[in-house]
């Protein structure tokens, strides 16, 4: 049985098993998720965090050191990025536009929801500003994922400005990347026990009835999605990239299981990376620089939740939201993804700050809590591969140049 397969089998026997928890007795529910689910889910997840910033250096140095010419370095990252805030821009019309048209929140009254204590969002100036770490070693042992790929990418630089001479430390950074995918070959091993663990622990703590409450918001956030990994990505794949978009999702599928049952784009970069290199043939140094970027600024999925929610939350309390509250959200939501984490429950910090910018309430995050769990999943999945994407659309656009990158292929397999 492939891994894939394990893991989606993982996933729904932790569905069943969550929801036979549910509806025994609590103490049976508190027991398995303190002895069994939450040690292996967490050990999992903490395995594969453990490797995040060693490969997001290491691949960083790696690629930018492979990008050796300054022109082509600032071509292919004005390029990624821009590619980012679009999507990002056309992910939350379209979470606004169905939001607005299905109305979710519509003849709802302020229910009670669970606790939520907002956490204050960075201004973006400070985030800008806070790019240039001031100890490096500092920021990769805080996990400040921006200050890390800034000094990767400045390693990266001068490697390949000074030739042959570092040709010694470009072998050793070579070597640690081979020493990582054998960690994440091994780590993976564990997934579908990880999976398991994770899934049965969310549905065992929240259940179906707290589901049922919320089943249309969560309808409109699931169907936005779709439609944007579906026809914004499938479309920039077969226009763009020049690939058949159902050969790109199903050889990029094994990542975006990954990241569903994590919740972490972060987290799910050493396999999102390996599995673009390897089934999607684009070139290392391309998807060394693009995904771990995308990984800290690109998160369409998170800004269709945004959207989603800001509709929701507005209608639940009554408030018409005008064209520029509209324009604001949009806004807000897509500079507020620069420099956010992509951890677990990072959307709901985001959330606030949106929430914030158009009038509403930030304890109106309460009432979305209840399935935001499995939103996160889900939008994780879009998130990665929104980099993904950008990395074969990125390999294809620089495939022709006189500074030619070797242009990704696509890749039959049985």
């Amino acid at each position: 049985m492939s891994l894939t397969k394990k893991i989606l089998l993982g996933m729904g026997l932790g569905v069943l098993v969550g929801l036979l928890l549910n509806n025994l007795d609590p103490s049976i529910y508190d027991n398995a998720q303190k002895f069994v689910l939450y040690p292996v889910g967490q050990l999992f997840v903490s395995l594969i965090k453990m490797l995040v910033v060693p490969i997001v250096v290491v691949s960083l140095i790696l690629g930018t050191s492979g990008i050796s010419d300054p022109k082509k370095l600032g071509r292919i990252g004005i390029k990624t990025v821009l590619f980012f805030l679009v999507t990002t821009a056309i992910a939350l019309t379209l979470a606004l536009g169905l939001g607005s048209l299905f109305q979710p929140g519509a003849g709802g009254s302020a229910m009670q929801g669970g606790d939520f204590e907002a956490s204050e969002a960075p201004p973006v100036v400070d985030t800008l500003i806070n790019i240039i770490p001031s100890n490096p070693l500092d920021a990769m042992v805080k996990g400040d994922m921006l200050q890390v790929i800034a000094f990767s990418i400045f390693i990266g630089i001068g490697l390949s400005r000074i030739g042959t001479r570092g040709k010694d430390l470009y072998r050793l950074v070579e070597q640690a990347n081979e020493v990582l995918m054998y960690l994440v070959q091994l780590v993976m091993k564990f997934a579908p026990y990880g999976a398991f663990a994770l899934i049965a622990d969310a549905i065992g703590s929240q259940g179906s009835d707290s589901l049922l409450k919320m089943v249309k918001y969560l309808a409109v956030v699931l169907l936005a999605l779709f439609i944007h990994l579906v026809v914004t990505y499938g479309s920039a794949i077969a226009l763009l990239g020049k690939m058949n978009p159902i050969q790109f999702f199903k050889n990029f599928s094994p990542a975006m299981v990954v990241a569903f049952s994590t919740s972490s784009s972060s987290g799910t970069l050493p396999v999102s990376m390996k599995t673009v290199q390897n089934k999607l043939n684009v070139p290392k140094p391309i998807s060394s620089f693009v995904q771990p970027l995308g990984a800290t600024i690109n998160m369409d999925g998170t800004a269709i939740m945004q959207g989603v929610a800001t509709m929701f939350i507005a209608q639940m309390y009554g408030v018409d939201l005008a064209f520029s509250d509209l324009v604001t959200v949009v806004l807000t939501a897509t500079l507020a993804s620069i420099g956010t984490a992509g951890a677990p429950g990072v959307g709901l910090i985001m959330l606030s700050m949106v929430l914030t910018s158009v009038g509403l309430p930030v304890e109106a995050i309460s009432l979305v809590l209840a399935v935001d769990r499995l939103i996160d999943m889900c939008r994780t999945a879009v998130n990665v591969t929104g980099d993904a994407t950008a990395a074969v659309i990125i390999a294809r656009s620089e495939a022709g140049r006189e500074d030619e990158i070797p242009v990704v292929q696509e890749q039959k397999h049985a």
